[in-house]
């Protein structure tokens, strides 16, 4: 499933009603990374550059100057070589820019230094993403520096320099019909790959197993890439958030937790379970996960338009510290021990974020100094977890090591909240079902 052209040109026409006139705003194309030597890491494109074009070739740039007689959408790109593309494929170059992505003009970067100075002269603010990127910073001072250098002849540079970020990260935070059907499809698939990572679970098994399924699984799907680094984490190594090494065998009577996504067509899917390695949870791990699974259906719950975003987390915060006076890993009453902040030593991060292009994705979280409040359109990830450290001597040993999380995306609606991911399941009783068909 792919965004079509008519999406990016209504996203490009929607970012020009917001620049006032003799505005420019540059959006730059992603680079090619090297890996090692002669290797370079997979192409991934910039996500706002990729938002406004589709365009997914490296080094391009991309100009919007609204109200402009010749066009307001402009494209420079690499050429057409045709021994380059013999060595690392087809290349639209500008023809193609303009006949299949919709550009009004395009041209090679061979002619970058030439007419970015005409393109920037007359207007009086350029609009880009200022510090992101050191050698395009360079480059516009230079381009800058042309025009000014051409005064004498009438020439006028851009007064102001503004980040595009206020404006375009505000438009990618709300998503579009297509946007989200996009995202369904993708939160199809991982939810399909972690159902296959249970049913593939058993103990002598190694982390990367799993691994190895769920991102297979998604790439025989059109998924060919994770949205991140997928977690793989068994026993202990589920209390370490970002565990990624994914090398360790699984034992019996551990748990595992798995936290991956894939990305289709640039947009994130981003999923947490946590589930026995051998099919059945211990006493403790099932009392564990029933208060991690109550509290997300309850912050899911909540999720309705005009619910501060943090009153999310202040419940989680809330339903866990009552959770955990209750099984007796902590002491004390619940308003004072969350002004502690005790509940930290189990519950260590947010309930959640923006999810979209980008895995942690744009959008302010605080408008005007307050907590903005959900409205429809808005998709984040909500993933309360508790963590027992293996060496935490103050709780009985059977509780130890035990990290537990889970995660569903969730859309905001009129209605209520739409969870995305609700193809894989979270039950107690669900999970120990599907596992059995091991």
């Amino acid at each position: 499933m792919k965004i079509t052209q008519d999406e990016y040109a209504r996203r490009r026409a929607a970012l020009l009603q917001q620049l006032p006139a003799n505005s420019v705003a540059l959006v730059a194309a992603a680079h090619l990374v090297s890996r090692n030597r002669d290797a370079e890491y997979a192409f991934r494109q910039d996500s706002d550059f990729y938002y406004l074009t589709g365009f997914n070739e490296p080094d391009a740039l991309l100009l919007l100057i609204p109200g402009r007689a010749q066009g307001e959408f402009v494209l420079f790109c690499p050429p057409r070589d045709r021994q380059m593309e013999i060595w690392t494929g087809y290349r639209a170059g500008p023809e193609g820019a303009i006949r299949d992505f919709g550009a009004d003009q395009a041209f090679t970067l061979d002619e970058l230094e030439q007419r970015m100075p005409e393109l920037l002269e007359g207007a009086q603010r350029l609009y880009y993403a200022l510090g992101n990127d050191e050698r395009l910073d360079t480059r516009v001072r230079g381009w800058l520096n042309q025009v000014r250098a051409r005064a004498r002849q009438g020439a006028h540079a851009p007064d102001e320099l503004v980040l595009l970020d206020n404006l375009l990260h505000e438009q990618r935070l709300f998503k579009s019909e297509a946007e989200l059907a996009v995202m369904r499809a993708a939160a199809t698939i991982s939810a399909e790959a972690h159902c296959r990572a249970m049913r593939l679970s058993r103990p002598g098994r190694y982390e990367y197993h799993l691994e190895a399924e769920i991102t297979g699984y998604c790439m025989q799907q059109g998924a060919r890439f994770q949205a991140y680094t997928p977690i793989v984490g068994g026993g202990a190594n589920g209390c370490i958030l970002h565990y990624i090494e994914n090398d360790a065998e699984l034992k019996d009577g551990d748990l595992v937790l798995i936290d991956a996504g894939c990305e289709l067509d640039n947009y994130a899917s981003d999923i947490t379970r946590t589930f026995p390695v051998n099919g059945r949870f211990s006493p403790q791990q099932k009392a564990l996960y029933q208060l991690v699974l109550d509290v997300q259906l309850a912050c899911i719950d909540a999720m309705q338009p005009g619910v501060p975003w943090n009153r999310i987390h202040d419940l989680s915060v809330e339903r866990l510290t009552e959770g955990l006076i209750g099984l007796g890993l902590l002491q004390g009453e619940r308003d004072a021990l969350i002004e502690d902040g005790a509940y930290r030593r189990f519950y260590m991060h947010r309930i959640g974020h923006w999810l979209g292009m980008d895995v942690h994705d744009v959008g302010q979280y605080k408008v005007a100094g307050e907590w903005r409040p959900l409205e429809p359109g808005m998709v984040m990830t909500i993933e309360p977890g508790v963590y027992v450290a293996p060496d935490d001597m103050d709780v009985a040993p059977e509780w130890r090591g035990i990290g537990i999380r889970i995660e569903d995306d969730v859309l905001v609606t009129e209605q209520g909240p739409e969870v995305l991911t609700h193809g894989v399941p979270k039950t107690i009783h669900a999970i120990e079902a599907l596992m059995a068909q091991n």
